[in-house]
């Protein structure tokens, strides 16, 4: 499966503990990241400054479903279930 454009689920629901640029200290869950442009496409795609975390992560039915709305509560749920 290949990512939606414009969809910025997985630049929006999980936390990041990495730092990224504009954001030093990662991202918390929930919060929009700051590479994530007006369209929800990220400005630092393909890019060694993008995290480890973020080239990793690979669109998937399990994940994303069928629509953006889908994406952005799947990985919310799943964001939620991780916390201890």
């Amino acid at each position: 499966m290949d990512c939606r454009e414009g969809c910025g689920a997985c630049c929006i629901s999980p936390s990041i503990a990495t730092a990224i640029p504009g954001m030093p200290s990662g991202k918390p869950a929930g919060i929009r990241c700051i590479q994530l442009d007006e369209a929800n496409l990220c400005k630092i795609f393909g890019q060694s400054s993008r995290p480890d975390v973020c080239s990793k992560f690979k669109a998937s039915e399990e994940f994303c479903g069928a629509s953006n709305e889908f994406a952005l509560q799947r990985l919310t749920l799943l964001e939620q279930q991780s916390r201890p």
